[in-house]
């Protein structure tokens, strides 16, 4: 294990690069070729959302918001709450900073490449209509792309597994749940061992259940899990109502520190962001768009706008309260899992009421990102061979669940990083490839709109 881990960090090392140039220089690229457009539409893309634009003669499986639902299922999970709390612990609280930027950006990107899925949709082996990277890189720029495409997808059979949320997920139970004399009393491993089988038997309950299945869970699931966290952390700030502005200014201040002890300085330190970010979000990735594919919408631009909306919701909202809570507090400072820093944060500001709080709603998100995740991957293998094939990914999903549950956070955490960066590559080079044909929809789109409602 220690070798496979030493191996996933050195790889990342050369990835880091690659994808810090695509994502961050190239969202850069497409928010300044945009001109802006999908921040100027942000109360339109409220408004599709709400289901004012749906057709019901479009083509797809579930709504716009069924999509955004679970495209958001997947990524307001345990990044949101551990992935956080390990950046701020490993680059201090001026990471935060870099966490916006990059979801900022990231908005556009999704944008970009949530509009690419509905115009570059395909049929799987059983004929079912898809959508997704690899269909808009082989249909957008031709056959001759199809190693991006494939590339991709083998990058998504490791990316797409659950392993962060499942640990994750170990850690909680373990730190709320368990007494110390209990865990002694049958070992460490085999309380990780069990809490990694019952998760693996739930989530199966949703996850072989295919994509309407899932879809509805998580419109179920999403908003109501999402609300419940906010209050809590909300509940927080108004307990430590002093601490919020000093915690703000520390954020802003700390994210132009040069001599910051970050690993590589003053640019590791925005790397980390972006990582995080990434992880948080998972804009520039290319899972969303597998998503928004399935959506019940022709028009691209509308589904478009309806994911630049994902970011704004699980970045710029959740990871920030997130983060606020975990600096006033000072738990990012003590040693330990994301999760279990984010447990002390709520029990030092709640009580140990907060601790049991913390993991009900870190039951929802582990639940609801673990079985929107199993989809990706179901659809990467199918891409790679068929079908019916492609179902057998959810076994060894769920088999890695339980590892995950008793591996260290460290080889989960570089296998994670180390898959995203490799996706991103194939990803961002194909959105940008692609956006000119965005840019012309768009011009067709507004001008289609301002005609019919003035």
């Amino acid at each position: 294990m220690n070798k496979l881990n030493e191996f996933l960090a050195e790889a990342i090392s050369f990835t880091e690069w690659p994808m810090f140039v695509l994502l961050i220089g190239g969202g850069l690229f497409l928010v300044i070729y945009s001109r802006f457009l999908p921040y100027r539409y942000f109360k339109h893309a409220l408004d599709i959302t709400k289901g004012k634009y749906d057709d019901k003669h479009a083509q797809g499986d579930v709504s716009s918001l069924q999509a955004l639902s679970a495209a958001v299922a997947a990524t307001v999970g345990l990044g949101n709450i551990s992935g956080v709390a390990i950046a701020i612990h490993d680059g201090g609280p001026g990471v935060v900073f870099w966490i916006w930027v990059t979801a900022i950006i990231g908005m556009c990107i999704k944008f970009y490449s949530c509009s690419l899925s509905i115009m570059f949709r395909g049929r799987d082996s059983d004929g079912n209509l898809q959508g997704g990277p690899m269909f808009y890189i082989t249909q957008g720029l031709g056959t001759k792309a199809k190693p991006l495409a494939v590339f991709f997808s083998v990058a998504g059979l490791f990316g797409f597994l659950g392993v962060f949320t499942a640990n994750q997920f170990t850690e909680t139970f373990m730190s709320v749940v368990m007494p110390n004399e209990t865990i002694a009393a049958l070992g460490d491993f085999n309380w990780k061992l069990g809490v990694g089988f019952t998760l693996a038997i739930v989530s199966s309950f949703v996850i072989f259940g295919g994509l309407k299945n899932i879809a509805k869970v998580a419109t179920a699931i999403v908003p109501f899990m999402v609300m419940v966290y906010l209050l809590a952390v909300i509940g927080v700030m108004v307990t430590n109502a002093g601490q919020i502005l000093p915690s703000l200014k520390l954020i802003l201040v700390e994210a132009w520190n040069v001599k910051t002890v970050v690993t590589g300085g003053f640019w590791g330190l925005i790397i980390l962001g972006v990582r995080r970010a990434m992880f948080s979000n998972e804009a520039g990735l290319g899972s969303a768009p597998m998503y928004h594919g399935q959506s019940k919408n022709d028009e691209p631009i509308r589904e478009g706008l309806v994911a630049m909306l994902g970011p704004f919701i699980d970045t710029i909202l959740v990871c920030t309260f997130t983060a606020v809570v975990l600096i006033l507090s000072g738990a990012y400072l003590q040693e330990g899992s994301g999760i279990v820093m984010t447990l002390n944060a709520f029990n030092a500001a709640l009580g140990s009421w907060g601790g049991v709080l913390l993991m009900v709603i870190v039951s929802a998100f582990a639940i609801s990102t673990l079985f929107t995740y199993s989809y990706y991957g179901v659809k990467s293998l199918s891409y790679l061979t068929n079908a019916k094939i492609g179902k057998w990914y959810n076994v060894y999903f769920v088999v890695m669940i339980v590892f995950a549950a008793v591996a260290s956070l460290d080889l989960v955490k570089n296998l994670i990083d180390l898959s995203y960066a490799l996706m991103v590559i194939p990803n961002m080079i194909a959105v940008l490839l692609l956006a000119p044909k965005v840019n012309k929809e768009a011009k067709i789109y507004f001008q289609k709109l301002r005609s019919e409602h003035g």
